[in-house]
């Protein structure tokens, strides 16, 4: 649950750097974390079977139809909860690019388990071998 919730609170910051853009809008707060958590309930659930469902299509773009599907993920959020608004379908696009960027950058402090990892480096013996 700790990592679903630091995850969410990721897609949170990519959600608010896309408003900052121009590109989504939300109403309060309160409306961006909701956002945030749906979107990560629908990425966990919804956006699986629609990418197998589109696999033939995803392959002959060489996965550039995953764009189309982050999209829809987000414009479907939007649709779902009141207060939170995307301007249309390039809108979407572009601020799908924007979480996922957001994303990826803040995995190099976020592990695979969804937690903040620290990594520590010891030196063993002598003569400064690692």
């Amino acid at each position: 649950m700790e990592g679903f919730l630091i995850r969410a609170a990721v897609v949170a910051i990519g959600l608010w750097l896309a408003s900052k853009m121009g590109l989504v809008a939300f109403s309060s707060t309160g409306t961006l974390i909701a956002a945030a958590l749906l979107l990560g309930v629908v990425n966990a659930f919804v956006r699986p079977i629609i990418i197998i469902l589109t696999l033939p299509i995803t392959l002959l773009t060489l996965g550039l139809f995953l764009l189309v599907i982050n999209a829809l993920m987000l414009m479907l959020v939007a649709w779902l909860i009141p207060g939170f608004l995307v301007a249309g379908f390039w809108s979407a696009v572009f601020a799908a690019i924007v979480v996922s960027l957001t994303s990826w950058v803040m995995s190099g402090w976020i592990g695979p388990r969804g937690r903040v990892e620290v990594m520590t480096v010891h030196q063993q013996g002598g003569r400064g071998r690692w």
